[in-house]
């Protein structure tokens, strides 16, 4: 049997101390203030902000401050990205002065509009440039700073290896892996065992992500990679308990603050849609809350008709999104499994 173990105690990320290794991963449009609050409650190891666009941040477009802003957990760490290494280095002063503990540099994200703009996962196409951008985020802050990579830009050019040992040799502190190439966006499964050629480059923590949900797949990604600690993203979609539950399940404990009956979860959606019309204004928030609130359903509520699934999902009125909510989740036979599958 695959051993999980390993994820139940700390990791040091320099000198800032992760409670355990199963983290939630960063997440544009998802991975906000309430949503991190929630996994951190659950028992994720660590949680990490949206992506933050360095060159916005540098220049205070609004809703930057909401992404990079504290939210009051024991660790705060943020993601940014950019090509501009002045960008880069003031976005992370500007986290840094807003108290983040970690920064984390995303050259994975295999988005165009980000891959299109030479950020993201197209900086692995130029290793040089990529350094560069490290290089002056080390030197602008006292934080550690971490990095967030794929496999390569393809199959061509797999060379996260270079990068993490250069990344490494220029002051990084730890190096998460995705396991497919950008070409590949989120297509076909993971190259669990490809993430193990990153972990022989360094001496660093290496973090592994891609296709884990489950305790078993945490177990498997972390036998195959060698990996010291595990991401999971996409899996929490209507699950914000994923990671905890995998951390709860190496220390063989219950997984904390899951909702064990149709009523607690339909109070525990209400108060992640109310939390969001909190943070973001009620006209923003109505908009933004609608993705975790179909993705509540899919898990949730399988059997919600469609006039009450398009009725929540179209309606402006918080009230009546409210009283909707309730009805289903009330009555959603589902919910009464949500103990068993954390």
């Amino acid at each position: 049997m695959l051993d999980l173990t390993k994820l139940a105690s700390p990791l040091d990320v320099g000198r800032v101390r992760i409670r355990n290794r199963a983290f939630l991963a960063p997440m544009s449009g998802i991975t906000d203030e309430p949503f991190r609050q929630r996994a951190y409650a659950h028992g994720a190891g660590l949680v990490v902000s949206e992506m933050v666009a360095s060159g916005e941040l540098a220049r205070g477009r609004a809703g930057c401050d909401l992404r990079i802003r504290h939210s009051g957990l024991p660790v705060h760490m943020v993601q940014l990205a950019g090509r501009e290494a002045v960008h880069m280095a003031e976005g992370a002063r500007i986290a840094a002065g807003e108290g983040a503990d970690i920064i984390d540099i995303n050259m994975g994200c295999p988005a165009k509009k980000v891959t299109g703009g030479y950020a993201g996962a197209a900086l692995m196409r130029d290793l040089d440039h990529a350094l560069s951008l490290i290089e002056a985020v080390v030197g602008a802050v006292e934080v550690p700073v971490t990095v967030k990579m794929r496999l390569g830009w393809d199959e061509s050019a797999l060379n996260a290896p270079v990068l993490a040992r250069r990344a490494e040799q220029a002051g990084v502190q730890m190096v998460t892996v995705h396991g497919r190439t950008r070409c590949q966006f989120y297509q076909g499964k993971a190259d669990w065992r490809a993430i193990a050629r990153i972990k022989q480059a360094v001496s660093i923590p290496v973090v592994a992500n891609g296709d884990v949900g489950s305790p078993a797949e945490a177990a498997m990604i972390l036998d195959q990679s060698g990996a010291d600690a595990v991401m999971i993203g996409r899996a929490h979609y209507g699950v914000p308990w994923t990671a905890g539950s995998i951390a709860a399940g190496a220390a063989k404990e219950a997984t904390p603050g899951v909702p064990e009956s149709p009523q607690a979860l339909a109070d525990y959606v209400v108060a992640h849609y109310q939390d969001m019309l909190s943070l973001y204004g009620i006209e923003s928030g109505v908009r933004q809350a609608r993705k975790h609130l179909g993705w509540y359903l899919d898990h949730h509520a399988a059997g919600v008709v469609d006039e009450q699934r398009k009725a929540i999902l179209t309606c402006f009125e918080p009230v009546r999104v409210i009283a909707a909510l309730r009805e289903v989740f009330s009555s959603a036979a589902e919910a009464m499994n949500l103990r068993s599958a954390a």
